[in-house]
């Protein structure tokens, strides 16, 4: 008889436990993490951007080549693109 006491009161507390935490881990509710500072802000530690002599054109080896291709380049695709643009559309228009 004290033995069967005893396993009904284990049950019972073993049953009560086990809805208290499925009570506590079934609430709704919104949560989220803090953002994540990269790195301390105002440029520090951003050595691949900022390098020490990144923008130092004049000792730019090939500098008049380099910068003359770039300018043609950048040119190029500046009239291109509109002009590509321009026919693409004359040519759907035109076939119908």
């Amino acid at each position: 008889m004290a033995l069967s006491s005893a396993v009904r009161s284990a049950v019972r507390s073993a049953v009560s436990s086990s809805e208290a935490a499925l009570s506590r881990s079934a609430t709704r509710g919104f949560h989220s993490t803090g953002s994540k500072s990269m790195s301390g802000g105002h440029g520090h530690g951003y050595n691949y951007e900022h390098a020490k002599h990144m923008y130092n054109l004049d000792r730019m080896k090939n500098r008049p080549l380099k910068m003359s291709l770039g300018v043609l380049t950048a040119f190029s695709i500046g009239v291109a693109v509109p002009l590509f643009a321009v026919v693409f559309q004359q040519k759907k228009t035109a076939s119908g």
